[in-house]
């Protein structure tokens, strides 16, 4: 009787360690609520487009160096999209925690993580074909230059769809996560500031 009480506890035991655990590695960053509604909290996303050539590295010295690394081309792009750096690096960070040759198994790529053209992509197929036959290829995408502008012009263009940049950040994400990856990469950008 003794030895199934002990299996007993050692299994209800076992079970909640595994489920804390769990929690506590798929919500590394706190979730922030954020209404769909035009925030002015994140108005400061975007920065003024000037024409001064000399660019300074304007993201939070608090992201880690493996994003710091990009800075030059996160700061080009910011300022070609009128994005704020640190909206970028946070998405970078989320997405490939600053590694340029990221590939997820669902086939995105890069810095980034965008879904190319070719590929595991290649087998996803939408209502009218392929969903990503308008996209570079993986090739491209290994490119941190080209990485960094494609993904920071998908951004602009969901903001300016979605008029949000949570509605423009869940669009970005992964499709199965709705709100909790906007969430997340919104929870990165304000508490690396």
């Amino acid at each position: 009787m003794i030895s199934i009480y002990k299996i007993f506890f050692g299994v209800i035991f076992g079970s909640f360690f595994l489920i804390f655990a769990a929690t506590r590695l798929l919500s590394p960053f706190e979730i922030v609520s954020a209404s769909p509604e035009k925030n002015t909290e994140f108005s400061s996303i975007f920065i003024e487009n000037s024409n001064d050539s000399k660019l300074l590295c304007s993201i939070s010295s608090l992201y880690p160096l493996e994003i710091q690394q990009w800075c030059g081309l996160i700061v080009k792009n910011a300022t070609t999209y009128s994005l704020d750096p640190n909206l970028i690096a946070a998405v970078m960070l989320q997405e490939s925690g600053g590694n340029k040759d990221a590939y997820s198994s669902s086939g995105a790529v890069g810095l980034m993580q965008i879904m190319p053209k070719d590929g595991v992509a290649a087998n996803f197929d939408c209502i009218n074909g392929p969903c990503f036959s308008n996209r570079p290829t993986m090739e491209e995408l290994f490119n941190p230059e080209f990485n960094i502008e494609y993904g920071s012009r998908m951004l602009i263009n969901l903001y300016e769809k979605y008029g949000n940049w949570r509605d423009a950040l869940k669009a970005y994400g992964p499709m199965d996560f709705g709100y909790q990856y906007a969430d997340i990469v919104l929870s990165i950008f304000k508490n690396y500031q």
